[in-house]
């Protein structure tokens, strides 16, 4: 889960909801004050959200991007079906290229951050012309680490049977178990447990079980015709630096490591990050 570290919007981003012919979905949109460079579509992870992305907002619009992070059908904002069969990657990435089309802007950089890095490598298999780029951020060839699994395992039984509130306070439990955890504010926390009990509980079952189960794509990645980009920090734990490494490498990606960042680069290192990025869409 990607934590923002603040919830206050930056000062050239409006929220909105951005229609499309699949259904609305709700965005955060950032616009430089002079030339766009480019269009960049920002894909969340697993129990995140298009909040995920404020820090790396106004980075980008200084770079001369605009930057659009979303809500995914049935995260958050924005709205989904209570069925998991609502939430397939085909579905999921065809509701990336209707995204992408709406911003009105040509083809767009595409970043999938995690999960979301998922959902946009499958958008570009089904329509590579509606993107100029594809980054995966914190984002494996396939299932994640052990670990992860059995956490996501508990996760898909408690669903369907405990209420939310039971579920969502074992979640904060295990989180505090983390050798790594650190407190959250009291808006943040609040934030949190707000967005948790927005997210359609189907929602989460189907995209834990991809999770759990995706095989590695790194040879459909290779196969690409967009330029590639592999980022992320060198604390990553969801997956082994290693299989990034050697997706990577594979797939004939530029390459990106962030010193001292964990799963979430896009929070901890907006700097760092936002200099990698455009220094990939530039070349």
């Amino acid at each position: 889960m990607s934590k923002p570290r603040s919830l206050d919007l930056p000062s050239r981003t409006r929220a909105y909801r951005l229609g499309t012919p699949r259904q609305e979905f709700a965005v955060l949109d950032s616009r430089p004050e002079r030339r766009v460079r480019g269009t960049v579509l920002l894909v969340p992870g697993y129990t995140g959200s298009k909040e995920d992305f404020l820090a790396l907002l106004d980075p980008l619009a200084d770079a001369g991007y605009r930057a659009v992070a979303v809500d995914g059908r049935g995260q958050f904002e924005s709205p989904g079906p209570r069925r998991a069969s609502g939430y397939t990657p085909r579905v999921l990435g065809a509701d990336v290229i209707a995204q992408a089309a709406a911003l009105g802007d040509g083809p767009v950089h595409l970043v999938g951050h995690s999960f979301g890095g998922f959902v946009a490598r499958s958008a570009a298999r089904l329509d590579p012309s509606a993107f100029r780029s594809l980054t995966l951020l914190s984002s494996g060839p396939g299932r994640v680490a052990p670990d992860q699994r059995t956490k996501l395992r508990m996760l898909r039984a408690a669903l369907p049977v405990l209420p939310p509130s039971w579920v969502w306070a074992v979640t904060r439990w295990l989180d505090g178990r983390d050798p790594a955890y650190v407190a959250d504010p009291p808006e943040i926390v609040s934030f949190l447990e707000r967005r948790w009990f927005s997210t359609q509980p189907a929602q989460l079952i189907a995209t834990g079980r991809q999770l759990r189960v995706e095989p590695d794509r790194t040879e459909g990645l290779a196969g690409l015709p967009l330029p590639l980009h592999v980022a992320y920090g060198d604390g990553e734990t969801v997956w082994t630096v290693g299989e990034l490494a050697h997706m990577a490498r594979s797939a004939g990606a530029r390459h990106t490591v962030i010193a001292g960042a964990d799963h979430s680069p896009n929070v901890s290192h907006p700097a760092e990050l936002t200099a990698a990025l455009t220094e990939f869409w530039t070349s």
